[in-house]
């Protein structure tokens, strides 16, 4: 009997079907694994922004994960939308209980619409807990100006600050650089073992709006290589290139008058 290889999702759902749990089970999907969830809060929200966010009671998002792990287990995980500190509490008590590999966190702080879906008190949990669990942490330059109190504008901003992301304890870092001026698109990867070498891949910068749900897509792309066997830096590469071609392929739709999604299935087979 064959298997598939598992990826664990905890994050919070988006009605619009383009972020969130809905983007990260596309994703896993897409590039051959088994997608299981646990939902930290409903949002409701569209292509145009976020309208309202409801928070999962930490004891139900245990339970979530508990029944998974105990079950169906999982390969990787990719952890998105903690929106309070007593939900940070608890992803961090469950997944350290069962000992779970290959984590994933997107620290998400700010959505595309530039609408704010995170409580301001989580902000030093995140950094002073969970972060310590996490083999890699995906943050964008908004987030990472957040994390560090600090300014990037320019690529080499953006490699002191990948670097300077690794205090926290996690073992390794992808610093999103979408924000950044320009026509290429620079995004850094440093890890803290002393062997690693910090990398900076490049892309050509695309003219879309269907950017919605890029930094879940990604994240939980890197959760989908790990589970297959990738070590970090080739599951990170593997990641972008996947993104970067979800995204050439999103514009050619149009979903919603505001940040559509990209194109989770175009044909990822051509990736493997």
């Amino acid at each position: 009997m064959k298997k598939y290889k598992k990826v664990l999702t905890i994050a919070g759902s988006d009605s619009g079907g383009g972020a969130g749990i809905q983007a990260d089970l596309k994703t896993i999907s897409a590039l051959g694994c088994y997608g299981t969830s646990a939902i930290t809060a409903i949002t409701a929200q569209n292509t145009l922004g976020v309208n309202a966010i409801h928070p999962i009671p930490p004891y139900i998002i245990e339970k979530q994960v508990e029944a998974i792990l105990e079950d169906i287990g999982t390969d990787a995980v990719k952890i998105g939308m903690l929106h309070s500190v007593e939900i940070i509490m608890t992803v961090q008590k469950i997944l350290t209980r069962f000992r779970v590999k290959n984590i994933v966190l997107d620290p998400v702080m700010v959505a595309a619409s530039g609408d704010k879906l995170i409580e301001d008190n989580t902000i030093d949990t995140l950094k002073g807990h969970i972060f310590r669990i996490a083999d890699i942490i995906t943050p964008n330059i908004p987030e990472a100006n957040i994390l560090l109190n600090g300014e990037i504008t320019t690529k080499d901003d953006m490699i002191e600050a990948a670097k300077n992301l690794l205090q926290f304890g996690n073992k390794a870092v992808l610093l999103k650089g979408g924000h950044l001026n320009g026509n290429i698109l620079f995004d850094v990867f440093a890890g803290n073992n002393e062997n690693a070498e910090t990398k900076i891949f490049e892309n050509r910068k695309l003219d879309t709006r269907n950017v919605h749900g890029t930094g879940c897509t990604l994240s939980s792309a890197i959760a989908s290589f790990l589970a297959r066997g990738d070590k970090m830096d080739i599951a990170v590469q593997h990641a972008i290139d996947y993104l970067h071609h979800a995204l050439a392929h999103g514009k050619e739709y149009i979903t919603g008058r505001g940040y559509g999604p990209v194109n989770h299935f175009f044909n990822p087979e051509k990736l493997k």
